[in-house]
């Protein structure tokens, strides 16, 4: 998934609370198998093989979470989705683009991303896309699932409380050993490094989708990571999207979502949500907030 797992439990003695924290692991080295479109023997890779060509029969688990992916995108009008993969032909972000693409390349590749040639057939279990060239990945939501599943385990496991630190993502059940709540600090967009905000994370989820790691520039021009689905090009106007929630997957691709759609819309959306909330840095540095979100300034 591309992200470093940091797995913390609350357990009766250290001994267990290792077991606990091996069972997390090989949890999430399962999930990647199954979802990771890197590795050729993965289910994705499957569909993303046959793109074009047949549908492929999937396991339950894969074919609930793409139904899942597919619905959001239909909630975000296109901000999520996960046929973005297309995209990583011509927008790469590891030092080896040597220039922005083409409006040309760019209309070559467009007509492969739309979540709506995401066929599903819930009968067989089978996932085909419709033209070849098509990919499917889940950069913007696998590492939520897995928050999710993993915590899921835990619990049934009896660890009573415990933290995921999922590539800057948390995910939190219970309290601390000492019976006090997990917190996040929200970081001020003026300095940086300078917390001037502090927010309980009870049963519950954050993700954060930010513009300040991940980018190339060119010609003094700076090129997000985040690419807008619906015209091929990396999102503008805003710098960091912070998502609550329940569910680590929905907050992670709404994080992608709302960093998309920009600050109007994205709120917009989040305050219809229930039980949702989002803060936005936009590109001047100005905090935005949901209507059930009180920072302290």
């Amino acid at each position: 998934m591309g992200s470093t797992f940091e797995i913390t439990v609350v357990a009766a003695n250290e001994e267990i609370g290792y077991i606990n924290i091996e069972e997390a692991i090989a949890e999430v080295e399962r999930i990647e198998a199954l979802i990771s479109s890197w590795k050729e023997d993965s289910e994705t890779s499957r569909i993303n093989r046959n793109a074009g060509i047949r549908p492929v029969k999937v396991s339950l688990e894969l074919y609930k979470l793409i139904e899942r992916a597919v619905q959001i995108s239909e909630i975000t009008d296109g901000a999520f989705d996960i046929t973005y993969a297309a995209l990583d032909e011509i927008w790469k972000f590891d030092g080896s683009m040597q220039y922005p693409p083409t409006a040309g390349e760019i209309g070559e590749v467009l007509d492969k991303v739309d979540y709506n040639k995401v066929v599903l057939n819930s009968t067989e279990r089978t996932v085909f896309l419709k033209e070849k060239g098509m990919k499917i990945g889940f950069g913007a939501i696998g590492k939520g699932y897995a928050s999710d599943k993993v915590k899921e385990l835990m619990v049934s496991k009896q660890v009573k409380a415990g933290m995921i630190n999922a590539g800057g993502d948390i995910t939190a059940w219970g309290t601390k050993a000492t019976g006090e709540r997990w917190l996040i600090g929200i970081v001020n967009p003026q300095s940086r490094t300078k917390i001037f905000s502090w927010l309980p994370l009870v049963e519950s989820s954050v993700a954060i989708t930010g513009s300040e790691n991940a980018f190339v520039s060119f010609n003094g021009k700076k090129y997000t990571h985040i690419i807008d689905p619906k015209n091929g090009y990396p999102s503008i106007g805003i710098s960091k999207v912070t998502v609550l929630g329940k569910s680590a997957e929905l907050c992670d691709a709404l994080a992608t979502a709302v960093f998309v759609m920009g600050k109007e819309r994205g709120l917009a959306l989040i305050n219809q949500l229930g039980g949702t909330e989002a803060i936005i840095v936009d590109n001047l540095d100005i905090v935005h907030q949901s209507q059930g979100i009180m920072l302290d300034k």
